[in-house]
């Protein structure tokens, strides 16, 4: 009888920890291929991140929890919200296209849905969406973006 009493913990901890496993095992996979998922209402995009050091802590900062963010139009060809903490800038001369991801001023992140050239540092890409596309899914005014490595 004890040793029944015993085994139902143990058994609740494997189940847990296989949940658990799982969860981690696919924030890791995308954490390695350098995948982020944005999701906006009913919408899930995939973007690519880039390769450097601003990625890599959002990449770190999303290891720790999705990020919500409240973005507003500006001059009608981003999206833009604070990510409410800072990542290391490498801005340069960028010309964007519909689905940057940018980071600007080392704590907004934008998503383009138009063209614009500036000194940004590029964060990644919303691959297979056009600009038309994305205006639509973004909406004219403010919208809510949760970003994830789920």
């Amino acid at each position: 009888m004890m040793r029944r009493f015993l085994l139902f913990p143990l058994m609740l901890l494997a189940v847990f920890s296989a949940v658990a496993q799982k969860d981690n095992s696919n924030k890791e996979k995308n954490m390695e291929t350098k995948t982020i998922k944005l999701k906006v209402d009913d919408t899930v995009f995939t973007a690519t991140l880039a390769d450097n050091s601003s990625a890599k802590a959002l990449l770190e900062l999303l290891a720790e929890g999705d990020i919500t963010i409240q973005m507003e139009d500006y001059a009608n060809m981003e999206k833009v919200g604070s990510l409410g903490k800072s990542l290391p800038r490498n801005d340069r001369p960028t010309t964007t296209a519909p689905g940057d991801l940018i980071l600007y001023q080392g704590h907004n992140l934008v998503i383009y849905y138009d063209k614009n050239s500036w000194n940004f540092t590029r964060l990644g890409k919303i691959e297979g969406v056009s600009g038309k596309d994305l205006l639509a899914i973004l909406g004219q005014g403010d919208v809510t973006v949760t970003l994830s490595v789920k």
